[in-house]
């Protein structure tokens, strides 16, 4: 089984994001029991927040189911040795990963896409978002084929 963890600043907006739309690829695929999908943040500031009203609704506007009692996780020194990977959403997020992973884990550690995938809780674009982490997803999934 592949365990994957995506991580963003506060686990509201881009994580849960790829959390989601990644379990759907997955079941969709037939691939679901291949597969631990979470999300986490690398910062305490969200700490128990539900996923934002932004993502719930571009999430619900494609069809992709989620749970809505998800709330705000901060990434744990332990998940960095229980996942196989620990996908940032942006360069920020990379450097914080890097610099709270314990020793022998930074391999874990990678970006979804080349180019950071902007926060939409500071530019409202949720479309855009999604667009991004849709695309990176597909690409990820079909690497793993």
């Amino acid at each position: 089984m592949r365990k994957i963890a995506f991580v963003c600043l506060g686990n509201i907006c881009r994580s849960p994001m790829a959390e989601f739309v990644m379990k759907d690829l997955v079941n969709r695929s037939g691939r679901d029991g291949d597969f631990e999908i979470v999300s986490r943040a690398t910062s305490g500031w969200e700490h128990g927040n539900p996923v934002h009203r932004g993502t719930q609704a571009i999430l619900t506007q494609k069809g992709i189911p989620f749970d809505q009692r998800k709330t705000s996780q901060q990434i744990k020194p332990a998940d960095f040795i229980y996942f196989d990977e620990i996908i940032a959403m942006d360069e920020s997020n990379l450097t914080d990963l890097r610099a709270m992973a314990p020793a022998g884990s930074l391999g874990k550690i990678h970006k979804l896409l080349s180019e950071d995938v902007p926060d939409p809780w500071y530019s409202g674009n949720f479309a855009l978002t999604y667009q991004l982490i849709s695309a990176g997803l597909t690409d990820l999934l079909k690497k793993d084929e």
